[in-house]
């Protein structure tokens, strides 16, 4: 039987430069995929323009939770890193697009805490179980 564990050791040297960029670059993918989903399923322009100025606030809030966690310490952890940088994505995200007048409906602030969820927890997630398996 494996076990999942939620937390990554810390772990130093180029190797763990290269995940952590990597995992960075995962979650900036996780959040433009969110973004032009989104765009795409209310029929905005799906150009590169429309998905910067819609996706600018969560990068935002997804770079603080970074920071926030320090994540390059553990950048594949469920725990801490993970659930820092979904809250601060989301709560950030949803900050600035009131903060600059974007629509910040109820149903809109719940797709994009489920979604934002299920793509920055999930792959951490899957990545957890894989790890435990080889193990």
């Amino acid at each position: 039987m494996w076990h999942v564990t939620t937390t990554s050791r810390p772990v130093s040297g180029p190797a763990a430069v290269r995940t952590a960029v990597i995992a960075f670059a995962v979650d900036a993918a996780c959040v433009l995929l969110f973004c032009a989903v989104g765009r795409r399923n209310h029929d905005e322009a799906m150009t590169l323009a429309g998905v910067a100025r819609t996706s600018w606030p969560f990068l935002a809030g997804l770079t603080g939770g970074w920071l926030m966690s320090r994540g390059w310490r553990q950048p594949t952890a469920v725990r801490p890193t993970g659930l820092t940088v979904w809250v601060s994505t989301v709560a950030t995200g949803m900050g600035l697009r009131a903060a600059t007048g974007e629509g910040t409906a109820l149903s809109f602030v719940m797709v994009a805490i489920v979604a934002t969820a299920v793509l920055l927890l999930g792959w951490r997630a899957a990545r957890a179980v894989v790890t435990a398996r080889r193990r």
